[in-house]
């Protein structure tokens, strides 16, 4: 059984202006359930993540600042959210969720975290709506307990995953690959295992051309233990701070690719949503929930 993290407080709310990005993660839940994709024996409430697993990614102090409310105007600008004790502890929730999806991964070949993807959070620092890096936090997890030795991320996310690639920079156990807009956010990219910038206006051929000439090869030569996979759905034609040319099927076969390697490797992976910012709502849920589609029928 497809086993997927989600809980209300994903759906945190904020104040008018700030809230569309939470949207998502309510309307893609009760998609799912609507359709009959999935039951609610496919989700699972995670608990708050423990502050040891965190304090091997992020810095003492950041951390203790978040937990403290203590985050300066300048920081909660480049985060992008007003910073709240609800806000933190919806981080933290979601933080272990992907963690926990790494265990449903090990027995089933693939879990799904409804939120997470949040790359853009440093070990002191957050900013592009991500406070704590839920991936990097559940590779640190993964092997601080022996379960693994070698972690490829696959972020396919339209913007670089700049704070995931910093903090692994000097891990060997964890290979960061990054395929992303060349001229998107963040302006000052960090350097990835391996990075693929992708000219603006890309479109299906070319994009999906550089995803099936990369990953076999990136697989065979990593040889990875588990994969975490950034599934950002912000590559959309329709998506407003994308700036490529992706359709909606497009994109779909991009996923169906992802997980076609992982299967065929016998790789679990763990899916973290990432980013989408169409303006049409229906356009964003619709591209996530076919992710969820294609776990559900290609692993089960």
């Amino acid at each position: 059984m497809l086993k997927i993290a989600y809980d209300s407080i994903y759906t945190h709310p904020l104040p008018e202006g700030h809230r569309f990005p939470m949207i998502k993660y309510e309307l893609i839940h009760e998609q799912l359930l609507y359709e009959g994709t999935c039951s609610t024996e496919n989700f699972f409430a995670p608990a708050p993540v423990d502050p040891r697993w965190v304090l091997g990614v992020h810095d003492k102090q950041y951390f203790e600042d978040l937990l403290n409310l203590r985050i300066d105007a300048r920081m909660e600008r480049r985060i992008g959210f007003p910073i709240s004790e609800t806000l933190v502890n919806r981080e933290l929730v979601i933080t272990q969720g992907t963690i926990d999806c790494c265990k449903y991964a090990f027995q089933s070949g693939i879990s799904m975290n409804i939120a997470g993807g949040t790359h853009h959070a440093y070990a002191d620092r957050g900013e592009g709506f991500c406070l704590l890096n839920d991936v990097a936090v559940a590779a640190h997890y993964l092997l601080g307990c022996e379960m693994v030795n070698q972690i490829l991320v696959i972020d396919l996310d339209v913007h670089q995953g700049n704070g995931t690639a910093l903090i692994f920079e000097n891990e060997p156990g964890v290979f960061t690959f990054s395929m992303h807009g060349k001229e998107n956010y963040p302006l000052k990219k960090e350097k990835s295992d391996l990075d693929i910038e992708l000219p603006t206006y890309c479109e299906d051929e070319q994009y999906l051309n550089l995803l099936y000439k990369t990953l076999p090869g990136l697989i065979e030569e990593v040889k990875p233990q588990f994969i975490f996979y950034i599934s950002g759905v912000d590559i959309l034609a329709s998506d407003k701070l994308g700036k490529l040319k992706v359709s909606m099927e497009g994109c779909k076969q991009r996923d169906t690719f992802v997980f076609q390697q992982a299967i065929k490797n016998k790789i679990p992976v763990v899916v973290s949503m990432g980013g989408g910012y169409s303006p049409r709502i229906a356009d964003i849920v619709e591209a996530h929930c076919n992710t969820f589609r294609l776990a559900d029928r290609m692993f089960f």
